[in-house]
């Protein structure tokens, strides 16, 4: 997380979460969320407290609002222990792809099985080292790109928006296929301008990159989910076939959110039920399960 040291909320009742405003299409996936299960270690200095998210609260989301698959994303709070991501996906089974965070050095055999298990990419939390200098930080990359390239994964960027745009050059010419979280996470109040968002739609137009439509929440602060329209509106034009929608269960650190509110803001940023597929189908099925 981003945020300093936070108290989680109770998780909402699936059955309490908005309905959606247009029809979910069959095999619409979720690339994005996390869960937590007690008897599992995290880090030693975690910047939430532990969540109530456990995998069968999610899968009552996801059946109350109509998701056939499901991307999970191995959260800060378990650092590089990918243990509970890989037993998720033990459990959930070929409708499940998993996105793991690993340390220099790992072993290929381990990332070959976790590759028999649905993993299709790495995170790499750009957080927790975004006051690297650059070239360090396009040297790890690299590093990075090499372990996915070789499995045909893809990278995922959790990252500040700040380092986004200084990443830009970079990544334009970067060959293994990436993901940004969270819509870019150009905060205009971390000092990012429109021109900086510009210039990421510039590399989004390029077919280089995908962006996930996550946690606008993030970006939208106290002003209301509403503000984000125009970042998510402009994304679409751009290229919505290099989009995926990410559900950003359990939200972190509030888990009373309402994950049919987030979803139906597709319905504000879409301007068919084409795009809607294209969304949360075609470019899913692509990433991770072709």
């Amino acid at each position: 997380m981003d945020i300093p040291f936070a108290t989680t909320t109770p998780m909402r009742a699936a059955e309490t979460n908005t309905r959606p405003r247009f029809v979910v299409p069959p095999g619409a996936c979720d690339t994005h969320f996390h869960v937590f299960e007690p008897g599992y270690a995290h880090v030693s200095n975690p910047q939430y407290t532990f969540p109530d998210g456990t995998l069968d609260q999610y899968l009552a989301m996801t059946e109350f609002l109509g998701f056939d698959r499901m991307v999970i994303v191995q959260p800060t709070y378990y650092g590089e222990d990918n243990s509970l991501t890989l037993d998720t996906l033990a459990r959930l089974g070929s409708r499940a792809r998993g996105v793991v965070r690993v340390a220099d050095g790992v072993a290929a055999g381990d990332l070959d099985s976790w590759h028999e298990l649905g993993v299709r990419a790495i995170r790499l939390d750009l957080f927790a080292r975004k006051d690297w200098a650059l070239a360090d930080l396009q040297a790890y990359i690299d590093r990075m790109a090499l372990l996915a390239e070789e499995r045909g994964w893809h990278l995922q960027f959790y990252s500040p928006g700040s380092v986004v745009r200084d990443l830009l050059p970079y990544l334009a010419d970067l060959s293994t296929r990436f993901v940004i979280d969270h819509m870019g996470y150009m905060k205009k109040s971390d000092g990012l301008s429109d021109g900086d968002f510009e210039r990421l739609l510039d590399l989004l137009a390029t077919g280089r990159c995908w962006i996930k439509l996550s946690g606008p929440y993030r970006l939208a602060g106290d002003a209301g989910l509403a503000s984000v329209e125009p970042i998510g509106r402009a994304l679409v034009a751009t290229r919505a076939d290099r989009l995926l929608w990410g559900s950003d269960w359990p939200h972190l650190p509030d888990g009373q959110r309402d994950t049919g509110e987030i979803l139906n803001l597709l319905a504000d940023w879409t301007t068919s039920d084409e795009q809607l597929t294209t969304i949360l189908v075609d470019s899913p099925a692509e990433l991770f399960y072709s």
